[in-house]
């Protein structure tokens, strides 16, 4: 029994930055349930959008009939990889590195079991670093991992170049994941590890340290960074960075991240990202080329990540906020919801009396939110049927807001025309 070619279907989406001997590795990679791993180090209490890439890869080698490996860095962790960095990281405090283990762990398996995902393995290697000594490690690591071969990777190389140096702890992260992929290979008969292009100098330590301490063939793939077409990161906004976590990035934000990309952006982010095959991917080129307006693409791509990260409710929520924010009517929100939503809107805020008895006059706060430079021209908005609450049409000129008004416990939110918009929060 064979499996799906894995390789060639990394090298159809843009996947393969570079690899080890392909010809070897398809081979390895022909017999079904074949364990691949990916790392991962909880710097934070959550994984973000550059993180993607990695899950999504170990879901399509689930999907081609092999077992994920996610290896969570307990151990690496607590020094930090030093690839792609133009300085050191801060070191964890025990008590901070061991609830980033905690959520980054139930990000993995939240993602690497979604849809019915198969057989995965996540795993700490701080479950095997434990009880090391560090003669011990020198003695059995390593004497075998020659000095110039470290100094010759090009993220070392780069750290020594530059302004800030690398220190002994972040030099020594290499051996502990070429140590890493070895004990994987002796535990679960793991022989294949992907990662970021920068990773390229981590693995193939691993790879030649497999071959000097055991006479083990280990194999690597890298991937293209998650990159926009300008070259700088993807899942970074004005606000920081795009998170998995909700309570960092909501649904809501997370889809309007994909809804926002570029049309190249989309489209390398669908072929990366997304299960969709290649022939759809296609056709999905084809439309984005004939009719861009209609950001068909990234509409699909915001769908399919925000599914994968938040599932289904998540996507409900966040098309729901989406739609809102277009002039869908206003109703089962909360303030915080209306918050997210309208955060880049101007607010006003009112006593809360002024929704009792009689109620406040619509005239007089399109004024007092700017929505109307008068009483005259909100009167004129509302006759010319350019007033609304709650995303709903108000032609009465006499109309007042009453407590039934609120889309949340606090707050409405006001609309002049097409655009213009202000929320209304009583207090």
């Amino acid at each position: 029994m064979t499996t799906p070619d894995l390789l060639a279907d990394f090298e159809a989406r843009g996947l393969v930055h570079q690899s080890t001997d392909a010809p070897r590795l398809r081979e390895w990679l022909a017999v079904p349930g074949r364990r691949v791993y990916a790392g991962f180090d909880p710097t934070a209490d959550s994984l973000h959008v550059g993180h993607l890439v990695a899950l999504v890869l170990l879901r399509r080698v689930a999907a081609a009939g092999h077992e994920p490996v996610a290896l969570i860095g307990g151990a690496t962790g607590m020094i930090g990889d030093p690839s792609g960095r133009s300085e050191e990281r801060n070191l964890l405090a025990p008590e901070e590195l061991a609830a980033n283990i905690a959520a980054v762990e139930r990000q993995i398996r939240g993602i690497l079991g979604a849809g019915g995902g198969g057989p995965h393995h996540v795993v700490n290697n701080a479950d095997w670093m434990r009880g090391v000594g560090y003669l011990e490690f020198l003695r059995d690591v390593g004497k075998h991992v020659p000095l110039p071969q470290m100094l010759a990777k090009d993220s070392v190389q780069s750290r020594l170049e530059g302004k800030g140096g690398l220190s002994y702890t972040e030099f020594s992260y290499m051996l502990l994941q070429a140590w890493d992929f070895v004990h994987l290979s002796d535990a679960l008969d793991c022989r294949v590890q992907i990662g970021g292009s920068d990773q390229w100098g981590n693995i193939t330590a691993g790879i030649e340290l497999g071959r000097r301490l055991r006479g083990r063939e280990l194999h690597g793939i890298t991937c293209p960074l998650l990159t926009k077409a300008d070259g700088t990161k993807m899942g970074k906004t004005a606000s920081g960075a795009v998170w998995l976590d909700p309570r960092r990035t909501s649904p809501f934000h997370f889809y309007q991240y994909w809804i926002n990309l570029e049309d190249d952006d989309a489209g390398r982010c669908l072929a990366r990202l997304t299960p969709l095959a290649v022939e759809e991917l296609r056709e999905l080129d084809a439309r984005r080329a004939a009719d861009p307006a209609a950001r068909e693409s990234q509409k699909r791509l915001a769908e399919e990540l925000t599914r994968l990260v938040h599932g289904e409710a998540g996507l409900a929520a966040a098309r729901k906020a989406t739609a809102v924010l277009f002039g869908a009517e206003i109703a089962d929100l909360d303030d915080a919801q209306l918050a997210e939503i309208f955060a880049d809107v101007p607010s006003s805020e009112f006593p809360r009396a002024a929704l009792d008895g009689a109620g406040l006059p619509l005239v007089e706060a399109l004024e007092a939110t700017k929505l109307a430079a008068s009483r005259g021209a909100a009167r004129r908005t509302i006759e010319q049927g350019g007033a609304y609450v709650n995303n709903r049409r108000v032609a009465d000129t006499a109309y007042r807001l009453t407590p039934r008004d609120l889309a949340g416990a606090t707050s409405l939110v006001l609309r002049s025309g097409k655009k213009a918009y202000a929320v209304a929060r009583f207090r």
